[in-house]
């Protein structure tokens, strides 16, 4: 996700059981654990941010458990298009609810956990129940409300309202 801190633990935990990849082209910065290490030391409420988004990522990890042991294929699908329709508009890259997806119905079936057959399957149901439309590379929300209560989407999880830290 643009934007996004990618494995800001494996500043604390110096071995990490698994590599992150991007599936699609992007820009990457790298910033030294040194750095961070001085940034903590030095500053409280840059590390107060630092631990925000730690926190932040682990509630997303939760949410993708639930999605993976407990919604159907549907929810689960209607969730991760809930998810990136709120945190794509955080950071800009939305028209009013619509949104740039660049994947595969295979690369979404991989990141879902589904086979590419049923991936089509639950994208053409959310077609017939009008709930969005996708065309090429962009998905349109067009029923928010009853999207977001098939995925029993809460966007709690994702701390996006402004406040002091």
């Amino acid at each position: 996700m643009p934007g996004d801190f990618v494995d800001l633990h494996s500043f604390l935990v110096k071995v990490m059981d698994h590599a992150v990849m991007a599936v699609t082209p992007c820009t990457i910065g790298m910033v030294p654990h040194e750095a961070l290490r001085e940034i903590t030391e030095t500053h409280p409420h840059l590390t107060r941010l630092l631990a925000v988004n730690i926190v932040v990522d682990a509630a997303i990890h939760r949410q993708w458990l639930v999605s993976m042991g407990r919604r159907s294929a549907l929810e689960h699908t209607a969730h991760l298009l809930c998810e990136l329709l709120l945190r794509l508009r955080a950071v800009g890259l939305t028209t009013d609810d619509s949104f740039q997806l660049p994947l595969t119905q295979a690369e979404l079936g991989d990141t879902l956990g589904l086979s590419t057959v049923h991936v089509n399957r639950v994208i053409q149901e959310l077609r017939k129940e009008e709930l969005i439309t996708w065309h090429g590379d962009t998905v349109v929300i067009k029923d928010w409300p009853r999207l977001q209560g098939i995925a029993e989407f809460d966007p709690t999880f994702l701390s996006l309202k402004a406040e002091p830290r």
